[in-house]
């Protein structure tokens, strides 16, 4: 392809994908993808092929095969999972950042991707509320975060062990704690940084499905007791099934006094914290040492773009450093060289979609957009409070709602298997999705708020289709 024919499909790519968004935002397609396993692979041939083929057919398979396989994330009526927003200011910006084809070995290779990176992460830290005791860098997704969390942790507990004879030298088993609430990341980063399974403890949670911080002092002081080597906390703001927040203050107190690491998962949550009424939900957030956030969820940068900030950055680059004599330059002594901030060695240009969306719709902007989002999730948990044999299962301190539907005289697995088949009806109708989830030992169905597209009249329009479905029984 030369630079006339990409300018030429450039722009039918670009109409394309207009298009794509006017009819997702108008509501004209099934917002679950509709099709048996299997369907997208057969309908394409099984064998690469031999010659050239002019990229216009690429185009129509796209709309033939892969748009009726894909479930829309960017439709009005998604409301399953997490926001995953991909704002079009922020398309654009990962246009430029595969079309510059930047590749961040080291400063030098690419002085305004490292430059970039240091600004927005600085906008977004003075965004959060956050002292400028905190560096940021862009990772993949928070669940690598949370493994550079979990092995900074392990290298600090150990001074540094894995530059001698690692875990296997270690006289003490490290331990892990985290919430059953917490995401699933944490337990995969806690095998893949070496603590293993068995010392990674599930401290029990309150009401609010908050980790108990009594219950994290009591574990600590008997793992202490038994001769084991408490090494770091993680914390959740905003857990997946609930958007339940852990005492962060209290746990954040317990850490430092035993002088565990202390990592904030705040993945989709932290977004909220660009509003100033959210952040008494993080109080304590500066005395963690790792944080990540994803804008790629509610803010609306595009997929993948998660922020990891530390608040001590040299011990971040010690543990993670490479220093091969080829990317060796005159400039390191006075730059930051991100490769020795995460694991990858290369990185893609990824703060351009984060400066394309924050100068295109500002603070102001993004936060106008998260008031309406948490507007619409106190709009439904009154409506679910105020109706007979609807429960809201936890509090509402972001945008999500768990919900269940209990019709008299339903329990136990007839209540499991209601719950299901409502939501699969909502789901198979096309008109909206819902995500059910396991809440302790019965299912729920959490309703997630967040997608740029949505306003008022679809969550509306959403609750009566709720009501209509689940109230028919069947």
């Amino acid at each position: 392809m030369d630079v006339e024919e990409f300018r030429r499909l450039g722009h039918e790519v670009i109409d394309w994908i207009a298009d794509y968004r006017a009819r997702t935002a108008r509501g004209e397609l099934p917002v679950m993808a509709r099709i048996a396993p299997g369907e997208v692979r057969a309908a394409l041939p099984a064998s690469p092929p031999a010659e050239p083929q002019a990229l216009d057919r690429v185009l129509e398979d796209l709309a033939r095969v892969i748009v009726p396989g894909c479930t829309h994330w960017q439709d009005p009526r998604f409301f399953a999972y997490f926001p995953s927003n991909s704002s079009l200011a922020a398309v654009l910006g990962d246009f430029l950042s595969t079309g510059l084809a930047q590749l961040g070995l080291n400063w030098q290779a690419s002085p305004a991707l490292t430059e970039l990176e240091e600004l927005t992460t600085d906008w977004l830290r003075q965004m959060l509320g956050l002292s400028d005791a905190w560096s940021g860098v862009i990772q993949d997704a928070a669940s690598t975060a949370t493994l550079v969390a979990l092995i900074s942790a392990r290298e600090r507990t150990t001074d540094h062990g894995s530059a001698r004879g690692g875990l296997q030298a270690s006289e003490r088993p490290l331990i892990v704690y985290a919430s059953g609430q917490s995401h699933s990341s944490v337990e995969k980063a806690a095998l893949l940084a070496g603590f293993g399974r068995e010392n990674l403890r599930v401290i029990a949670v309150d009401d609010a499905f908050g980790m108990s911080a009594d219950a994290l002092r009591r574990t600590i002081e008997a793992d202490r007791a038994a001769g084991l080597s408490p090494c770091a906390v993680v914390a959740t703001v905003g857990s997946t099934a609930t958007t339940a927040v852990d005492p962060l203050e209290e746990i954040a107190g317990i850490a430092h006094a035993q002088g565990l690491w202390l990592h904030v998962d705040a993945a989709m949550a932290g977004s909220a914290m660009i509003l100033p009424e959210c952040r008494p939900l993080w109080r304590g957030i500066e005395l963690a040492d790792s944080l990540v956030l994803n804008p790629h969820k509610w803010l609306g940068a595009s997929f993948d773009c998660s922020t990891y900030f530390v608040r001590d950055a040299q011990h971040l680059v010690r543990v993670m450093s490479t220093n091969p004599s080829y990317l060796r330059t005159a400039a390191d002594a006075k730059v930051r060289n991100y490769r020795d901030w995460g694991i990858p060695l290369g990185r893609r240009f990824r703060a351009l979609k984060l400066w394309f969306l924050i100068r295109d719709q500002g603070v102001q902007g993004l936060q106008q957009r998260l008031r309406r989002d948490l507007g619409h999730a106190r709009w439904l948990a009154g409506e679910i409070d105020a109706t007979h044999g609807w429960q809201r299962l936890a509090p509402v301190p972001f945008q999500t709602v768990c919900v269940r539907h209990v019709p008299l005289g339903v329990t136990g697995e007839a209540l499991d298997a209601h719950t299901l088949n409502w939501v699969r009806r909502i789901n198979d109708s096309g008109r909206a999705y819902l995500a059910p989830a396991m809440l302790g030992e019965r299912w729920m169905v959490r309703v997630s708020f967040g997608v740029e597209a949505t306003e008022h009249e679809h969550v509306v329009a959403l609750w009566s289709q709720m009501r209509d479905e689940a109230e028919r029984g069947g």
